[in-house]
């Protein structure tokens, strides 16, 4: 008897996996946006800031406490080697440890985080301990939401194509909806803490609405036929290897390797079939990631003359447009997949958007010590930004949904966890690339 396909009644699984990608990244955009406040928790108190919009004494203070002038620096190393680690941990230990604990786990974990960080706001605590507190959650955020991203590609994976795509596309959101946060805080001059402890609760919310989304999942009959589909092939690929070692073990041959050593050649099968659209993401996010906050929040405005534009020139030409082109792209892919999942276009598309990282450096990035400014007016820079962000979301993209789709239906899990890992790699290197971009400048 054949087993008819069901349909996504209401789209309820892609909705899911939207909501899902949404809170992975929404937590960690919120805490970046936030970083006025951290500052401002390690400012000496002669220099505390009064609101967002920069009125008040030192928000832009020249005399920085070590602390406050090593924030981001700290921030930035705690939050991406723990990221790349745990995405490799992942990618390698997935299969043995369930899915539901993984996602659920991590959910849990980063909820618990944010309640905290909450609560910290309304507690006085002196710079160093509050430091020190600070970037061991930013350590567990990032570790768990290394565990969390990894494991929903995997998921998605398991399902067709266009299902990799909310995920991209929830993501994409996150960072559009922080920047959009930061922009209404500044407007209003709402205090620090108010606007922090705003930020914080609004992202346990999501997280909790996250947690909700997935329990739902597993009850709908578009996702269970799918996952029993993808269980029923597994169990097919053990039985044939049972056979194998049958017959080998007969003709006295000896046997396929057991544990880890043969879960490390499934890998390394997986990712020679991936390694094009692997790299590929990897290098997608080394470009973005070591050119985009770094290089691209210090441009200046030229048109701007101390007025309203000054202010928000960057939080809406940098953050806004560049999460808002970027979820655009992501969410094309939606509705539009070319090039295929064989072209070589792919590839070369994104090694070419290197090109953005000298066009960004000739803006009117400022301090600058080295290069000249070519590209002016503001125009340039938001010109450049569009295109680099839309790019960046709609090839990466592309990539997360052909990546487990060139492999077996058993493997696509798998496939999913390596591109995740790729990923991060990727945004490590930018990281990592990004203090000698700025420096070229």
């Amino acid at each position: 008897m054949t087993v008819h396909e069901p349909k996504d009644k209401n789209n309820g699984v892609w909705l899911i996996f939207f909501m899902l990608g949404l809170g992975t990244l929404l937590p960690w955009n919120f805490f970046m946006t936030a970083t006025m406040y951290f500052s401002s928790r390690l400012r000496d108190p002669s220099q505390m800031g009064t609101n967002l919009s920069g009125n008040g004494n030192g928000v832009e203070g020249n005399n920085r406490s070590l602390l406050e002038a090593k924030f981001n620096n700290v921030m930035t190393l705690c939050a991406m080697v723990p990221l790349l680690a745990f995405t490799c941990l992942n990618s390698v230990l997935h299969q043995r440890i369930p899915q539901k604990f993984r996602i659920m786990g991590s959910l849990a974990v980063i909820l618990v985080v944010f309640l905290l960080t909450a609560i910290l706001v309304k507690i006085e605590m002196a710079p160093l301990p509050f430091f020190t507190l600070t970037m061991i959650k930013i350590v567990i955020i990032n570790s768990f939401g290394a565990i969390l991203q990894g494991s929903l590609f995997g998921m998605a994976g398991q399902l067709p194509t266009k299902y990799t795509t909310p995920i991209m596309s929830g993501q994409g959101l996150a960072g559009t909806f922080a920047a959009f946060s930061m922009i209404c805080a500044i407007s209003s001059g709402s205090e620090i803490n108010d606007a922090a402890f705003g930020y914080f609760i609004t992202a346990c919310a999501v997280i909790l609405l996250a947690i909700i989304s997935y329990v739902v999942l597993p009850k709908l009959e578009f996702y269970q036929y799918y996952k029993t589909q993808s269980g029923n092939r597994i169990s097919d690929e053990e039985n044939k290897l049972d056979l194998l070692k049958k017959e080998n073990a007969a003709e006295t041959k000896p046997v396929f390797k057991k544990g880890e050593e043969e879960q490390n050649m499934s890998m390394l099968t997986i990712f020679k079939k991936i390694w094009v659209l692997a790299l590929s993401v990897c290098f997608a996010f080394t470009i973005t990631i070591g050119t985009f906050p770094a290089v691209t929040v210090d441009v200046k405005s030229t048109i701007a003359d101390g007025g309203t534009w000054e202010l928000y020139f960057i939080p809406v030409c940098c953050f806004l447009l560049f999460n808002l082109s970027d979820w655009v792209g992501r969410s094309l892919t939606a509705v539009c997949m070319w090039p295929g999942k064989d072209s070589k276009l792919v590839p070369i598309l994104l090694v070419a958007r290197v090109i953005f990282v000298p066009l960004f450096m000739l803006c009117n990035v400022q301090p600058r010590y080295n290069l000249p400014i070519f590209f002016e007016h503001d125009a340039w820079f938001i010109v450049f930004m569009i295109v680099f962000a839309f790019s960046n979301g709609y090839l990466a993209s592309l990539c997360m949904c052909f990546g487990p789709k060139k492999v077996a239906a058993h493997e696509a899990e798998t496939a999913g966890a390596i591109m995740a890992f790729f990923m991060s790699l990727g945004l490590a290197l930018g990281a990592s690339l990004s203090f000698l971009f700025r420096g070229l400048v």
